[in-house]
């Protein structure tokens, strides 16, 4: 009995370090992405005031670009651009843009994809776009972009 506790105890203490260890490498991790999302925060902060930001990503295209969404003092819905190389700022109000379902249904339309995977928006030569990541019916990988304005279609990269 005396060794079967020893055994319980062992066994909860290296789940109690695997767990902390995995804690303290997530956190370790996202440090960098919680810089680079007050340094965005603060860049877009001189050319509009949030009343609140609802969401924060880095995309990863022809360029990084952070991307805040948030609301503005008015509580209009509002998305900021900011690549990482220029720090230019670019500001849009949501609705003068395609939502993320008008984006999906785009694609929609056009193709015939078996699952979507994400829809995020990033920006690539300074064209705010939606990127949607999605599998074809022969369980391929594609990208089709699309301008954020415009609801164009700007490029695909298909049967990855």
């Amino acid at each position: 009995m005396k060794n079967v506790k020893k055994w319980i105890i062992a066994v909860i203490l290296v789940i109690v370090a695997i767990v902390g260890m995995s804690i303290k490498v997530y956190l370790t991790a996202m440090e960098p992405v919680k810089a680079a999302e007050k340094q965005a925060i603060k860049l877009a902060g001189n050319k509009v005031k949030f009343s609140e930001v609802n969401d924060f990503h880095i995309y990863n295209g022809l360029e990084t670009v952070n991307v805040i969404e948030g609301k503005n003092k008015q509580g209009q819905k509002i998305i900021v651009w900011v690549p990482e190389k220029t720090k230019k700022v670019f500001v849009k109000k949501a609705n003068s843009g395609l939502t993320k379902e008008q984006a999906i249904q785009k694609l929609a339309d056009e193709k015939n994809p078996e699952k979507i995977i994400s829809v995020r928006l990033g920006m690539e030569k300074n064209i705010p776009l939606w990127e949607i990541y999605y599998r074809s019916k022969d369980n391929l990988i594609n990208y089709y972009y699309v301008d954020f304005e415009t609801g164009e279609w700007l490029k695909q990269i298909e049967n990855l």
